[in-house]
């Protein structure tokens, strides 16, 4: 990937975005950074500009509403000229900051479900067409190796509600999509490819639960970094990681009758379009 490419990250003003982002603006990139807080975001970008010539773009949404994704995607659409990459990494954990208890989006999905999972689903596909005419272009959903299966018939989980289960369940409908879209897509156009970048990295998010880390931020880092930009993986599509080793996920995402009820029941709680009618579908991931 050329140094000069457009990479959109969401979630980018602390943790694993942040990080993520300051290694590819040395690099070189032209960075659109995701937040919900704008005040924080200029920081970030001035912290940036600050270091180099070059200021990233900035966007704001909160993720918890599917309007303001579109709105961003709508933003991005006539802002730029091109997407070489998305990374899908914003999200929330299975309990603290967040809380342990169920709660609601503003379009009334369960709130894990709908920020690490619906609002990146929808994201994406508002954006395949930029993608698509940057081609070769990337999507890389950061996920868990913490996933749990998902019951169709329960998916806000309205009963028997448990937070590390939500989070568990989104993060493999993430992976889950990421498989279903991938076989959608010509690979010389678009790769999908989602990954677990490390285990309890010293983010906000798991010093607020777990209150250690295992693995650095770095390591994180250098995996999704990896499949944002790593010559080798081109027209490597479908497949999920465990930090940088190609890894079996959770055998629901081998599931093609499973993949496409989810993609159904994504299209209809996002009220997205698919934009895939009429492209030939290629074989789902095989592991």
């Amino acid at each position: 990937m050329t140094l000069s490419r457009t990479i959109l990250i969401t979630g980018a003003t602390d943790g694993l975005g942040l990080a993520l982002a300051e290694r590819l603006a040395a690099e070189g990139a032209n960075l659109i950074l995701h937040g919900r807080n704008q005040a924080k975001l200029d920081r970030v970008a001035d912290e940036f500009a600050g270091r180099s010539a070059f200021r990233p773009r900035t966007v704001t949404a909160d993720l918890a509403d599917l309007a303001q994704v579109r709105r961003m995607a709508a933003e991005i659409r006539t802002s730029v000229d091109r997407l070489d990459a998305l990374v899908n990494n914003a999200g929330i954990g299975s309990g603290q900051p967040d809380g342990r208890t169920r709660r609601t989006s503003t379009d009334g999905h369960e709130l894990r479900f709908a920020v690490n999972y619906l609002a990146g689903f929808l994201l994406t596909l508002e954006l395949l067409p930029l993608l698509r005419a940057s081609a070769p272009a990337r999507v890389v959903h950061v996920a868990s190796i913490g996933q749990h299966p998902l019951d169709f018939d329960n998916l806000m989980l309205e009963r028997d509600y448990d937070g590390t289960r939500a989070y568990g369940q989104s993060k493999l409908a993430q992976i889950m999509s990421g498989f279903e879209l991938a076989a959608r897509l010509n690979t010389d156009e678009v790769t999908v490819n989602s990954l677990h970048p490390a285990t309890y990295m010293p983010t906000k998010i798991v010093l607020a639960e777990v209150g250690h880390s295992i693995d650095t931020l770095d390591q994180g880092v250098t995996a999704t970094h990896r499949l944002v930009t790593d010559p080798e993986l081109a027209g490597t599509t479908g497949r999920f990681y465990n930090r940088t080793r190609d890894t079996r996920a959770h055998s629901q995402a081998y599931d093609s009758e499973a993949r496409r009820r989810l993609w159904q029941a994504s299209l209809k709680l996002t009220m997205a379009e698919s934009p895939h009618r009429g492209v030939p579908r290629k074989p789902g991931p095989v592991k």
